[in-house]
């Protein structure tokens, strides 16, 4: 292991976080046309809006398992170019979509498709780097990454200021090609055609055993599963919380934007002090202050008459907290994996985003008309987060790794 990738790192973390921004512009920028797109196909804003979100989150976890196997046999470069057209064309089509079962159809196409992205990004991650050094690289990659959820419902709002919904699939048709173009022209094959695995169900089982009976593997990928769970919760739950709680829909890109920045930030911090302080003590210790942040949110909103900035900084807090716990989970869950990084990554984030849509699927429908059932997913992310954790690493928190 070299612990360098192919072309240069000031481009090689800025291509891998554009590549892993395109599943989520594909998500974060449909927030505030939610109501818009369930009004225009006469459907309920509430109860089927969401399912824009959720069936496209799905797709992204169903894919992974189709892509993960590929790369492994044929290469990342193949799997990564043919899953942007056909994210390009999924995209193209929604916007075309008369009717909600055509949309939610395309959307379900348009997550089978990316799921090659974020397959692809962690197996080249994994290709190039290892242990620590692989925590610190994903660190600084989803640190930009974050830029696009910062921004990213404020160009959904500024789209639907000049045009119609329709023209948000455009706009992420039009990155995903510009992502096409520099990845195809800039990144090199990373894996040696030596270490291809065949392509065969035996082959791609006995892969999934590996990844699902290794301890870290499995113990880490279920507890940011319950993460991820809290996340899908909250993108539920945000549009509603903003519009009905605090009664400033507007500023829904502003929220957004507070809490992600966060996010980023922790990331940055993450790569700067993994190298010393090790993975497991920074991501169990995240999880503590998330259950501390969510508690207080949960006692603040049964108290009634939540203040909106008090919202914000417990939300910051906590989202801090999940860019904490999350990335060096997912390094951890990936240390035994080198072999069959692509179809451990594909299984990895089938289970987390799969599942963990479901559960932000349930967290967004207990939406009561209070803060109170998001901030009761982040505990219970928190809580079982840091009791897998225990269980995986045998009693012995907060050791060095």
């Amino acid at each position: 292991m070299q612990d360098s990738p192919p072309i240069r790192m000031v481009e090689f973390v800025p291509l891998i976080a554009a590549l892993m921004a395109l599943a989520a512009l594909g998500i974060d920028t449909m927030l505030p046309a939610l109501p818009n797109i369930a009004q225009r196909l006469g459907v309920d804003a509430i109860r089927e809006g969401p399912l824009i979100l959720t069936v496209f989150v799905i797709g992204l976890g169903i894919g992974q398992l189709i892509h993960g196997p590929l790369t492994d046999r044929y290469g990342r470069r193949p799997v990564l170019i043919c899953g942007l057209i056909a994210y390009i064309i999924g995209n193209l089509l929604a916007g075309l979509a008369g009717n909600f079962t055509l949309l939610l159809v395309a959307r379900f196409a348009s997550g089978l498709a990316i799921a090659s992205g974020r397959v692809v990004t962690i197996a080249l991650i994994r290709d190039c780097f290892s242990g620590r050094a692989m925590a610190q690289v994903t660190s600084l990659a989803f640190m930009v990454f974050m830029a696009v959820p910062i921004v990213a419902p404020s160009i959904g709002q500024g789209i639907l200021l000049v045009g119609s919904w329709r023209l948000i699939f455009e706009v992420i048709a039009g990155g995903a090609l510009l992502c096409l173009i520099w990845f195809a022209v800039r990144m090199p094959e990373t894996l040696k055609r030596e270490d291809r695995q065949p392509l065969s169900i035996r082959a791609t089982l006995a892969g999934w055993g590996v990844t699902a009976s290794d301890r870290y593997s499995l113990g880490y990928t279920l507890a940011a599963m319950v993460c991820q769970g809290a996340i899908f919760g909250y993108l539920s739950s945000i549009q509603p919380i903003m519009a009905q709680v605090f009664h400033q829909p507007a500023w829904l890109g502003g929220v957004f934007a507070a809490s992600a920045g966060t996010m980023a930030a922790a990331n940055l911090l993450n790569s700067r002090i993994v190298m010393r302080v090790g993975m497991r003590r920074i991501s169990q210790a995240a999880l503590v202050v998330m259950i501390m942040s969510s508690s207080t949110g949960l006692m603040v909103g049964r108290l009634g008459d939540e203040p909106l900035i008090v919202f914000v900084v417990i939300q910051a807090i906590t989202m801090a907290c999940f860019g904490l716990a999350t990335s060096n989970m997912s390094a951890m869950a990936m240390e035994n994996m080198g072999g069959i990084a692509g179809t451990a990554s594909s299984v990895q984030g089938f289970v987390g985003i799969t599942f963990g849509a479901v559960i932000g699927w349930a967290i967004g429908l207990s939406f009561d008309g209070t803060t109170g059932p998001m901030h009761g997913g982040f505990l219970l992310a928190g809580l079982v987060g840091l009791a897998t954790a225990a269980i995986v690493e045998r009693g012995r928190l907060f050791r060095p790794s």
